[in-house]
């Protein structure tokens, strides 16, 4: 299965890796507030993935990982 990790702590939420998603599984997480007092991206289906690195290549500060399966 493909994985997507985000550095929450360094995640500002500006929410262009939830625009650029194709598959729209990510979305900021309300609940919860970082170091910073941001609320951070989050996958909602990790299993939907399919790895494309779009959200990778819009995030300004590099937070999020995404692995591709093998």
């Amino acid at each position: 299965m493909n994985k997507v990790t985000f550095v929450t702590d360094r995640c500002k939420g500006c929410g262009l890796c939830v625009t650029a998603c194709p598959k729209k599984i990510l979305e900021l997480d309300g609940s919860t507030l970082n170091a910073k007092g941001y609320h951070p991206a989050k996958m909602t289906d990790q299993a939907k993935c399919i790895a494309c690195a779009m959200c990778a290549m819009m995030c300004p500060d590099c937070v999020i990982k995404v692995e591709k399966a093998d």
